[in-house]
C-alpha cells in the first residue's frame, strides 16, 4: 500500500533548509571565483577556460542521480555565466570597449550642421523621420537605394543616414539588416514613425480607372489585402516616394502609387483612398547611423552584433545574461553569416543606458567572450506615436 504523500509545508520547509545551504555554498563558490580572477589577473589569463567548464558540466552530467544530468548543468552553466560575470568585472575587461565608450560625443550634431542622406524622395517615410530626429536640419541628400546612404555616410559625404529597419506589420527590412552587419556602423538615433498609406493617382483618375500600383516592397506588402480586394496588380518600386513621382511625371489614369499624404502635395496627386494599409496602427522604425560614435545623457536603447561560441545552449546562456541583469530584449534578429556554412550571426535591440556601470559590465564581458562583437551604440529612440 502507498503510503501517504508527506503534508505540503513539511516539503516546502525542507526546500528551504536545502535553499539555504545552496545560497551559503553558492556564495562560497563565488568567492572563490572571484580569488581565480585575482590569480588570473596576475599572470595575464583570459576569464574563459571553455575546456575546464566542458569539464565541469560532463561530470555533473554523469554524476547527477535519478535523471538529473542536464538540469544540473543547466543549474551549474548559469552559476559559471555568473562566476565569469564576476571575473570579468573583478578584472575591468573589454578595455577596448571601455576606452570607445570614453571617447564617444556625448550629442549629436547641431541639427543646423547636420548632412543627413536618406533612400528615395521628399516625401518619403524617412525624410519625416529624419525630420523627428534632426528637427530644424537642412533638407535631406536623397540617394537611390539603401545602400547608397551607407556608401555616402561611409565617405564622408554625410553625417548621418536614416533607414529604415523594421516594421510592425511587414517585419524587418533583411536588406538593411545586412547592410547594417556588413558596414558596422554606429546607431546615433532612432524614430519610430506611424505609417499611413494612401493611394495616389493623377489628378481626375477614378480609383475603378487603376489598374496597377507601384511602391516599395515593404508598402505593397503592408498593402496587400487592399491590393488584392480591389484586382490591382502591385509593382516593385525603389520608394514610395520616387513611386510618387513617377506616377506624377508619367500621368497615366490607369498606374497609381502606395505612399504619404505629404508625397500626395508634393507631386501634385489625387488621394483615391487613405488609410490602405492591413494594420492600422501600423509603424516603422528608423534609425541613424553614423561612422562617429555618440552616446548622449537620455540614450535608452543599446544595440549589439555578436556571433556565438560553438557550444550547446550559447544562445540561451547568453541571453539569461542580459535576464540577470534586468534588461529587456526588445529584437534579437539572425542573418547569415555568408562565411560558407550553416552560421549566424546576432543582432540585438535592448533598452538600457550605459550610465550604468552593470550594463558596460556586460557589454565589456561579452565583448571578450564572443567570437565576433560589434557594439553600434547607446542612443535615444523617439516614439512618434505618442508623441
Amino acid at each position: 500500500m502507498a503510503s501517504e504523500p508527506r503534508d505540503l509545508s513539511d516539503i516546502r520547509r525542507d526546500i528551504d533548509g536545502i535553499d539555504r545551504q545552496l545560497l551559503d555554498l553558492l556564495c562560497r563558490r563565488l568567492d572563490c571565483s572571484l580569488e581565480v580572477a585575482d590569480y588570473k589577473a596576475a599572470r595575464g589569463l583570459p576569464v574563459l577556460n571553455q575546456q575546464r567548464e566542458d569539464e565541469i558540466l560532463t561530470r555533473v552530467r554523469q554524476e547527477a542521480p535519478h535523471g538529473y544530468g542536464e538540469a544540473a548543468a543547466l543549474v551549474f552553466a548559469a552559476a559559471m555565466d555568473v562566476s565569469r560575470g564576476l571575473q570579468h568585472r573583478r578584472m575591468a575587461a573589454g578595455q577596448a570597449l571601455r576606452q570607445q565608450i570614453r571617447l564617444a560625443q556625448n550629442r549629436l550634431l547641431p541639427p543646423s550642421q547636420a548632412r543627413v542622406v536618406c533612400a528615395g524622395r521628399p516625401g518619403a517615410y524617412a525624410h519625416e523621420a529624419a525630420l523627428r530626429m534632426f528637427p530644424g536640419a537642412p533638407l535631406p541628400h536623397f540617394v537611390h537605394a539603401f545602400s547608397d546612404v551607407f556608401s555616402a555616410v561611409e565617405k564622408g559625404e554625410a553625417d548621418y543616414g536614416v533607414i529604415p529597419v523594421e516594421n510592425s506589420s511587414a517585419g524587418s527590412v533583411n536588406e538593411v539588416y545586412d547592410l547594417i552587419l556588413a558596414h558596422r556602423f554606429t546607431i546615433a538615433a532612432a524614430a519610430e514613425i506611424p505609417i499611413h498609406h494612401c493611394l495616389l493617382g493623377i489628378p481626375g483618375t477614378r480609383l475603378s480607372n487603376i489598374t496597377a500600383v507601384y511602391s516599395h516592397h515593404q508598402a505593397l506588402e503592408q498593402c496587400a489585402d487592399y491590393i488584392k480586394a480591389h484586382h490591382l496588380e502591385p509593382r516593385q518600386y525603389s520608394n514610395t516616394a520616387a513611386a510618387a513621382e513617377m506616377v506624377s511625371l508619367a500621368a497615366d489614369p490607369t498606374i497609381a502609387a502606395v505612399a504619404s499624404k505629404t508625397a500626395a502635395d508634393l507631386y501634385k496627386l489625387d488621394i483615391l483612398d487613405d488609410n490602405i494599409q492591413t494594420v492600422y496602427d501600423n509603424s516603422t522604425r528608423f534609425i541613424a547611423i553614423s561612422s562617429q560614435l555618440t552616446i548622449p545623457q537620455d540614450a535608452d536603447k543599446i544595440s549589439l552584433i555578436f556571433t556565438l561560441p560553438h557550444v550547446t545552449g550559447s544562445l540561451y546562456r547568453v541571453l539569461a545574461r542580459f535576464a540577470m541583469e534586468g534588461l529587456n530584449l526588445t529584437k534579437i534578429e539572425s542573418r547569415p553569416q555568408r562565411s560558407g556554412g550553416f552560421e549566424y550571426i546576432f543582432y540585438l535591440d535592448f533598452v538600457g543606458s550605459l550610465q550604468n556601470p552593470a550594463t558596460v559590465d556586460l557589454l565589456c564581458a561579452l565583448s571578450e567572450e564572443m567570437p565576433v562583437f560589434s557594439f553600434l551604440g547607446n542612443y535615444r529612440e523617439l516614439d512618434i506615436r505618442r508623441s
